[in-house]
């Protein structure tokens, strides 16, 4: 199913939204979700797309394109456009390239997270991301919240590892750290709960492309 409805209509809280504009998934499934301003999307995206589906025991994965990022000062280019890059980066049947978050009006990643839970009843969500945000993710809103709300699966990028590590988030929550070895357990149990993988990485990124001249804002 995609979101909860009443006599037929989608619940959402947002004038117009049908259901058909809402990636789907059903209780019991577990999905994770990729979070970021794909400005534009590549390879490395993809890669650790399908590293997560193999590690993690997911059953999709949701791109979300998000707005903007608070910590940028300049904004990314069209949505339309990185929409259609990353369609065109990642053709998988268990990938959803979603812009969900400009159409339930959520900017941070724990208000999304809590839009989702209540859209998407009995879906278990995974958070992922590469291990640079791990290593600055206490710059985020709410972001203990984000530890307390849903599993997190890190997967390092180049240069990340240390700093990830090392970080304050990665201190202050030690103890709920899974192993390498136990990453299919992460969505099979509640939060916090993360685990880091050091999985083959393709030495790629946004901010490479853009400054190459590969892609224009």
């Amino acid at each position: 199913m995609s979101a909860p409805t009443e006599g037929g209509r989608c619940v959402t809280g947002q004038t117009g939204l049908a259901r058909h504009d809402l990636p789907q998934a059903r209780a019991g499934q577990v999905v994770g979700l990729l979070g970021g301003s794909f400005d534009p999307a590549h390879e490395g995206h993809a890669h650790i797309t399908r590293e997560a589906l193999r590690r993690f025991g997911l059953d999709a994965v949701w791109w979300v394109i998000s707005p903007g990022n608070p910590l940028k000062a300049q904004g990314p280019a069209d949505m339309a456009r990185r929409i259609a890059r990353a369609r065109a980066v990642m053709d998988h049947p268990r990938v959803a390239i979603t812009d969900i978050e400009a159409r339930i009006g959520t900017r941070y990643t724990a208000q999304t997270l809590r839009a989702l839970r209540r859209l998407y009843p009995g879906v278990r969500f995974v958070w992922l991301m590469g291990a640079d945000n791990l290593a600055q993710l206490d710059r985020w809103q709410d972001w203990q919240q984000i530890m307390q709300s849903v599993p997190v699966g890190v997967l390092a990028r180049p240069g990340q590892r240390i700093s990830a590590r090392a970080s304050k988030a990665a201190r202050i929550y030690r103890a709920a750290k899974l192993p390498a070895r136990a990453s299919g357990l992460l969505a099979s149990g509640s939060a916090p709960r993360w685990c880091f993988l050091n999985v083959p990485m393709v030495d790629i990124s946004s901010s490479g492309i853009r400054k190459s001249g590969g892609w224009t804002r």
